[in-house]
């Protein structure tokens, strides 16, 4: 028996572990692949923004700034957590317009926001289209590497004491009335049950949505996507020093090592329909480098080096996952549909789910991510 167990081996998995396991709780993961196998693995850096993410994750943000500068420290393992700052390039008049507006909003949430003009912007991104007019600038953003951060966080909950079991399928749940009593699984050997004592949390992210389908007939307003990564060659100099996000244009940009550029913010690979696997699509691929050269036109000639579509993510109906229990299951935590951007905040909900867990009480901080958002009332 295990007071907890986790569904999901990601970051969100991981982070709630390891909060878990320090607190001296019992936890026991199952993981159907290899851990950061799913979206918190593979090419490039992941975001650390707040500058243009939704009202209601603010406060998460917040919380989360004041976590990665020194998250590996408490993990005791490597992040790549860099504070580069963060741009929202700004092209058009009517951006423009409201710029101000966004910039006193996120001040207002604790997140430090200015809105910078064409001088300053084009003398701290000298490379930028001149048809760049302006950017909201937010300085305490940055990057993290998502692969070494959410295996980092395994191994950190694992010194802590919690199980975590790779390569194990979870099958069904048993329940007794709207409690969940037991996980069954399947390894490469053998069918597993793990009686549960307090409380499961599925964080499978796209093996959520059909496992809440069979097992509760319950729909969620979700669905999953293969988002689309880019990196380039070198190129010298580097003409990106901060991450990059763009008001009109699908377009995200981020530096990495080497002088490397990493292009993405929206565009999407298929699975192919005679193999079953992720892949991208030429016209995808074309259409990400022609928004990143209409920005930086210095990257007009640059190799793309690698291209994948082989994450797949899942999107909510409005923008903001689900973080909530279920009624027929009501010691289930949920967390689902991050809609390409949870990364940054995941070190701040991990600890409250987990101080949710040990409680049983609702933090008043994930109101705004209850399930119950989407009937009508």
């Amino acid at each position: 028996m295990a007071d907890f167990v986790i569904i999901g081996g990601g970051i969100y998995g991981c982070t709630v572990a390891w909060e878990l396991a320090r607190r001296g709780a019992d936890v026991h993961l199952l993981e159907a692949k290899t851990i950061a196998s799913g979206a918190s693995g593979g090419l490039g850096k992941r975001g650390v923004r707040a500058n243009g993410r939704d009202l209601r994750e603010l406060p998460f943000m917040r919380l989360a700034y004041e976590q990665w500068e020194t998250l590996h420290e408490q993990i005791d393992g490597e992040t790549g957590y860099e504070r580069l700052g963060h741009l929202l390039l700004i092209e058009r008049e009517a951006d423009y317009a409201s710029a101000a507006a966004h910039a006193w909003l996120q001040e207002q949430q604790g997140i430090p926001t200015r809105l910078i003009a064409a001088d300053e912007l084009h003398e701290i991104e000298p490379y930028l289209s001149e048809q760049v007019i302006a950017a909201l600038y937010c300085p305490q953003d940055g990057v993290a590497d998502h692969t070494q951060t959410t295996k980092s966080m395994a191994k950190a909950a694992q010194k802590h004491g919690a199980i975590i079991q790779e390569n194990t399928i979870v099958t069904g749940l048993e329940r007794q009335g709207n409690k969940v009593t037991a996980v069954l699984a399947q390894t490469k050997n053998a069918e597993i049950r793990i009686p549960v004592h307090k409380h499961v949390f599925l964080l499978s992210n796209s093996h959520a949505l059909k496992f809440i389908q069979e097992q509760f007939g319950i729909t969620l307003p979700v669905w999953s996507m293969l988002p689309q990564v880019i990196r380039t060659a070198t190129v010298n100099p580097v003409p990106v020093k901060h991450l990059i996000g763009h008001a009109n244009r699908t377009l995200a940009i981020k530096p990495l090592a080497n002088n490397e550029v990493m292009i993405s913010g929206g565009w999407h690979g298929r699975q192919n329909p005679e193999t079953g696997q992720a892949e991208t699509v030429p016209e995808q691929v074309e259409g990400n480098r022609a928004e990143a050269v209409a920005v930086y036109p210095i990257l007009a000639d640059v190799p793309i080096i690698e291209a994948a579509a082989d994450r797949s993510e899942v999107l909510s109906a409005d923008g903001i996952p689900i973080i909530d229990t279920l009624s027929a299951a009501e010691n289930m935590i949920i967390a689902v549909g991050w809609s390409g951007h949870g990364w940054a905040i995941a070190p701040a909900v991990g600890k409250v789910m987990a101080e949710w867990a040990l409680s049983n009480s609702k933090p008043s901080l994930l109101k705004p991510f209850c399930y119950k958002r989407f009937a009508r009332t």
